[in-house]
């Protein structure tokens, strides 16, 4: 690639909300290199309103249009950080690509009837259009709803275009709150769905005893012991069971439903609550790369899973003996991967071109997703 090359920038907020990721990269077709990335802090009082309007409750209307608005500053800032920390101008971005913070997700796979699915992002990206002079592009997933898809996950048409290898079956896996598999056969997408928790639950639960944000390298997940009759209630969650186009959230995977599996057992230690819910997100995804029809070669973690040193230990045993490294072997930190595809999507929405795989969401085919929002400097 070379400097003429458009840049565009990728915002990602995911399930775990820790921070906004923001990558700026250059994008030709399906070739993209990483030129500046920024990592920017949510506040902790905004954290707090994206937990509640996550849920139904009072004046929820009320509370999603204001925080919608703040989120929307709130990434636009991080844009502008990233310019400043790469030196680069408003004027010299094509697009900013923005996922948005996701408060719901209730796909046909979910819902009572097809009809009645959504999926729900904020951040407004008029107020980032605004405060940024950047054309934006936000609301990917509700094109692909609209035709009958899951809305997610996103990612797999992007593993296949940047870490597709012709005559390897390999695996991307995404562990973010929620973790996600791309299948690769070849140079091919196989299919690509959610396989159910990564770190969510982990979090939640190391929060509520320890007061701490993450289990730092699974330390807490390593000190304990796997509860078998617990596991296996928590394995017994119906999505585990489903097949073809699917995807999940923390509406299905959450600190309620958790307490609800626990209530029917005897008391159990919190860390070994611990390392079984390790054991959960480990097997949930080596049982569902293993549901595919061919034998999985190589798996790639990207997300903030691939930094949980113990998760990783556990996954290779699981997974053996398909090799297990993460996607920086591939040439793309794998804290990245993530804003790095709504980059790549802005770019395949400006260029006319599909950015959903339907093999994948089950949408009736393929479609440009995301709204354009001009920006002083709109290049088309």
């Amino acid at each position: 690639m070379d400097n003429g090359d458009p840049l565009y920038v990728g915002l990602m907020s995911g399930t775990s909300v820790d921070a906004i990721d923001c990558a700026m990269v250059r994008c030709r077709g399906n070739k993209v290199m990483i030129v500046a990335t920024h990592e920017h802090a949510i506040p902790p009082h905004v954290k707090t309103q994206i937990a509640a309007i996550s849920h139904s409750g009072k004046d929820e209307i009320e509370r999603m249009g204001v925080l919608d608005r703040l989120l929307g500053r709130l990434f636009a800032e991080a844009t502008m950080q990233l310019l400043h920390l790469s030196s680069k101008r408003p004027e010299e971005i094509k697009a900013i690509g923005s996922h948005g913070q996701t408060i719901r997700h209730r796909p046909p796979s979910a819902a009572a009837n097809g009809k009645s699915s959504f999926s729900l992002q904020i951040g407004d990206p008029n107020t980032i259009a605004e405060m940024t002079s950047i054309t934006t592009i936000a609301d990917f997933r509700r094109r692909d709803i609209a035709a009958g898809g899951e809305g997610a996950p996103l990612a797999p048409a992007f593993h296949a275009a940047a870490f597709a290898k012709a005559g390897v079956t390999r695996a991307v896996v995404n562990i973010g709150g929620i973790a996600n598999a791309s299948i690769l056969d070849g140079k091919e997408l196989l299919m690509g769905f959610d396989t159910g928790p990564g770190n969510t639950l982990l979090d939640h639960w190391i929060a509520r005893h320890h007061g701490q944000s993450y289990d730092h390298d699974g330390q807490w997940s390593a000190a304990g012991q796997t509860h078998d009759a617990l596991l296996q209630k928590l394995l017994a969650h119906s999505y585990f069971s489903k097949t073809g186009a699917r995807s999940t959230g923390k509406e299905a995977f959450n600190l309620p439903w958790l307490d609800s599996q626990l209530a029917g057992l005897e008391p159990i230690a919190a860390t070994d609550v611990q390392t079984t819910l390790m054991e959960l997100t480990c097997i949930s995804i080596t049982n569902a790369i293993r549901r595919c029809p061919l034998q999985v070669a190589e798996v790639y973690i990207c997300g903030g899973g691939s930094h949980n040193a113990y998760l990783m230990q556990r996954l290779a045993q699981h997974l053996a003996p398909a090799t297990l490294a993460n996607t920086s072997v591939l040439g793309m930190d794998p804290d990245w991967v993530e804003a790095v595809t709504f980059a790549w999507l802005a770019s395949r929405t400006l260029e006319g071109l599909s950015g959903n795989s339907p093999m994948v969401t089950g949408a009736s085919g393929a479609r440009i997703l995301g709204g354009l929002y001009p920006g002083r400097y709109l290049k088309i």
